[in-house]
């Protein structure tokens, strides 16, 4: 009864969209002198994110005839490449001190200029 399943990956965004990734069917035989015993197998899938917007909950959900299970889901924020530095100090320090600097050149001149 429970040799024949599907395994299911999907993903829930932000918006609660539901989208599918991949389905496939598994047939298990059950080895001689094996019935009527739990069996546990895994099913690894590599997820791979094309965009920012990739980010979700992404879900694992196996369905046998009368019942499924899904897994708990794992949460991936996915971001750009890399950090961003977000830090104007510098471009801040250096409009400073041009304009301090121009200042002084024009303040020194107009003083040399009144003085003749």
């Amino acid at each position: 009864k429970y040799t024949k399943f599907s395994i299911c990956y999907y993903w829930i965004n932000s918006l609660g969209q539901k989208t599918s990734i991949y389905d496939r069917s598994e047939n298990v035989p059950i080895p001689s002198g094996a019935e009527n015993k739990t069996a546990t197998m895994s099913y690894d899938h590599r997820i791979v994110l094309f965009e920012k917007t990739s980010s979700g909950t992404y879900y694992c959900e196996v369905k046998w005839n009368d019942m499924q299970k899904v897994g708990k889901g794992v949460f991936v924020l996915a971001r750009g490449t890399g950090y961003i530095d977000t830090s104007y100090g510098w471009d801040i320090l250096v409009t400073l001190t041009v304009l301090l600097s121009a200042l002084s050149i024009t303040a020194t001149a107009l003083l040399l200029w009144k003085r003749k």
